[in-house]
């Protein structure tokens, strides 16, 4: 199918900058519908961008009607400073983005979680994007699916030093022959495997392993 109208939420992070470019290149796409909380400077092609306020759906729930809802949004405890901030961003904000989406009758969601996510976790981390796994995956979506990539890596708008040195710890066990199942993923290989995987039917849970298999 082409001429699609995608809606992006989350477009101004790692992956979503990746997949808002991506997007704008793939000839199946038409439109490309970016919600965001202020604006993103970007200049690709197709895009529509809406500043919005995500605490305040009654104002936006309208922008929210296309043919696939990709899901990018998240933050850090770092820049949330709270954990009520983390879990309202992380959690709140995409899960009721995504309840609309399925009120308004569109048919796929692709959402990024993470590698170890399980809502029955002891770390908070892991658990609040479990909890949002599990809420999604009652919508009604005619097609789900959920990534699940390990650490991510690629151009970052901010500096994080701690990040840059575990991933340069992790390139060099891998480089080793150790703990591939855990390597670091590029976000444009992320964006790619989202944008492959729309065509999939039902509740799908895509692990690293599943991601470049779907981008070779």
């Amino acid at each position: 199918m082409t001429n699609k109208k995608a809606i992006v939420i989350g477009s101004t992070g790692l992956v979503g900058r990746e997949l808002i470019k991506q997007l704008s290149e793939s000839p199946k796409y038409s439109e490309i519908i970016s919600l965001v909380r202020r604006p993103s400077g970007f200049n690709f092609p197709k895009i529509k961008e809406h500043i919005i306020n995500f605490d305040e759906p009654e104002t936006w729930r309208n922008l929210v009607i296309g043919d696939v809802l990709f899901s990018c949004m998240g933050t850090t405890i770092a820049n949330a400073k709270t954990k009520a901030n983390q879990y309202k961003v992380d959690f709140k904000y995409q899960y009721k983005t995504a309840q609309i989406a399925a009120t308004n009758q569109v048919p796929a969601y692709v959402l990024i979680s993470a590698a170890g996510a399980n809502a029955k976790s002891v770390n908070f981390y892991s658990r609040m994007k479990g909890e949002l796994d599990e809420a999604v995956s009652k919508l009604n979506f005619q097609t789900i699916n959920i990534l699940r990539p390990t650490q991510l890596y690629g151009n970052r708008t901010e500096k994080r030093t701690m990040e840059r040195l575990a991933l340069k710890i992790m390139f060099f066990i891998n480089k080793a022959g150790i703990l591939k199942k855990i390597r670091p993923v590029h976000a444009g290989e992320v964006a790619n495997a989202m944008i492959k995987s729309v065509d999939f039917q039902g509740l799908n849970i895509i692990n690293l392993k599943d991601i470049f298999s779907l981008i070779k």
